[in-house]
């Protein structure tokens, strides 16, 4: 491909992140016990000791229009595996702050779902609805395949089973691909369910009683998720109100399931039980908190605590249920991993289906302890990835990955 090139980060990158340093160390949980020296020359590599990153790579492609960044936290567990999201960042530092924060999410995910992969993602600024090509995905999978297996890449917000479609032309590190290419498709369903049982787990929690019947839910977005959410919680006999910033995707699944739409401004506000947000993260800031009017926030949006250590304790002093998002979303992860050792549907909604359980623990413990919810998740996670870490220091010549996975990786497939 003409002009095609890597371009790993080093001290040569040439990019404007004079502000970028407080913008993100602001929203991020930093470990001061092994928090390293801020050196100013080096800004970029702050942000990534800061949020315990291994590797950041920037991917350019001008011919097609390709600027994409992949971020790999933590291998500890395995390769990489996290979805690529596609939307019209305004700068480079939303697009940086973006792929870090969801990153870094994603190995916490894979670690508290008991799977044995790390946690990785990638942005492709760009608007889905009008800078798709097949030309730009593909160039998108050769950056992919350039890293050997340390990154699996997914659908996220932006992106479809026809750009995975694409990707894979190029690398076989790719999951979420149709069906009929021995793929599992579109991991929305199972990543819905996944959110349906974790929200039947906080009303076992705060109701005694697991059934939304009656419920009144509030829906942010109307997505591919949240479509699956809602007719779930429709079935069930929930009370939807649903919110989208695009009015022909929200008429559509209103009219689906019978429900209120609400205008996004006001989507905070409503006298609901669950607040559920599916769409973008950093919905439960300064400006948002002091609106919710529920018992309990729990959705598929990721990263929805724009501050964790503030946003999270002041849902908590509340008296609001929040779901750590990435717990509650981790269907969708559950589901690509199944993929790599031969999909199966069953198995993979049988192990989403355990995401209620997961979250009644995390919400004894965060009882129990008096830390707020994400804390106790955080904790929970890094048990295992603290645990799992000590036995990988054992030199074995196949101690990398076992069975189907490690076998993908090999080129045994």
């Amino acid at each position: 491909m003409k002009g095609f090139r890597l371009v790993a980060v080093t001290t040569h990158l040439n990019y404007s992140l004079n502000n970028l340093t407080h913008t993100i160390m602001q929203s991020t949980t930093v470990d001061k016990s092994t928090a390293k020296k801020e050196d100013t020359n080096f800004k970029l590599f702050n942000q990534l000791q800061s949020y315990e990153h291994e590797q950041i790579v920037i991917c350019s492609e001008p011919s097609v229009g390709l600027k994409a960044i992949i971020a790999i936290h933590n291998t500890t567990l395995g390769p990489a595996l996290g979805g690529t999201r596609m939307w019209p960042y305004n700068n480079e530092e939303e697009a940086i702050r973006d792929v870090l924060r969801l990153s870094r999410g994603m190995t916490y995910k894979a670690a508290i779902s008991g799977l044995n992969l790390g946690g990785g993602k990638a942005v492709i600024i760009g608007d889905p609805r009008a800078d798709k090509t097949e030309e730009l995905f593909r160039a998108f999978g050769r950056f992919v395949d350039s890293l050997g297996g340390r990154y699996i890449t997914a659908e996220d917000v932006g992106i479809d089973v026809q750009d995975m479609e694409w990707v894979n032309s190029e690398t076989k590190y790719v999951t979420g691909i149709p069906k009929s290419l021995g793929g599992s498709g579109d991991p929305s369903p199972v990543t819905a369910y996944g959110v349906y049982m974790g929200i039947k787990a906080c009303c076992k929690k705060a109701y005694d009683n697991d059934s939304v019947n009656g419920r009144k839910i509030a829906v942010q977005g109307a997505g591919h998720v949240s479509s699956y959410l809602c007719k779930l919680l429709a079935e069930e006999g929930a009370e939807l109100f649903i919110s989208d910033i695009y009015e022909d995707k929200v008429e559509e699944l209103a009219n689906e399931v019978n429900a209120t739409v609400v205008d996004p401004d006001d989507i905070y506000g409503l006298d609901v039980d669950i607040f559920s947000p599916c769409a973008l993260g950093g919905i439960v800031n300064d400006d948002t908190l002091d609106h919710f009017n529920c018992d309990i926030i729990a959705g598929g949006a990721n990263n929805v605590l724009d501050e964790e250590d503030k946003h999270g304790q002041m849902l908590m002093d509340r008296g609001i249920i929040y779901a750590p998002d990435y717990v509650i979303n981790a269907g969708g992860l559950i589901n690509v991993a199944s993929e790599l050792e031969g999909y199966n549907p069953d198995r993979a909604h049988q192990k989403a289906s355990k995401i209620y359980d997961t979250i009644l623990d995390i919400l004894e413990y965060s009882e129990e302890n008096d830390t707020p919810t994400f804390v106790s998740s955080n904790i929970l996670a890094e048990q295992r990835i603290n645990n799992v870490g000590r036995i990988h220091r054992i030199y074995s010549s196949k101690s990398e990955f076992s069975g189907h996975i490690g076998e993908m990786y090999r080129g045994k497939q």
